[in-house]
């Protein structure tokens, strides 16, 4: 079942506009970007991933989202279905 998470992060001071512009691009096996906004706020970039499953999901931010230059802070909120 696939996972659904959205990544708010707090970027370097002036890097907001690069970092959603890398993230973009980014590209992790089993996970997929399906939005970035660049946003005002205490977050500068909120990301929304998808992916195969939870541990994807997780690889994908701390292997790819994390490691991306100016990227200072990631939360992590995932979704969730509530019947």
């Amino acid at each position: 079942m696939a996972v659904r998470g959205y990544v708010l992060i707090e970027t370097d001071v002036g890097k907001a506009k690069a970092v959603g512009s890398a993230i973009q691009d980014f590209s992790f096996p089993g996970a997929r970007v399906a939005n970035v906004d660049t946003v005002t706020g205490p977050y500068d970039v909120i990301v929304q991933l998808e992916a195969d499953d939870l541990d994807t999901l997780g690889n994908a931010i701390t292997e790819a989202v994390q490691k991306v230059s100016g990227v200072q802070r990631t939360t992590t909120c995932l979704a969730v279905r509530l019947a």
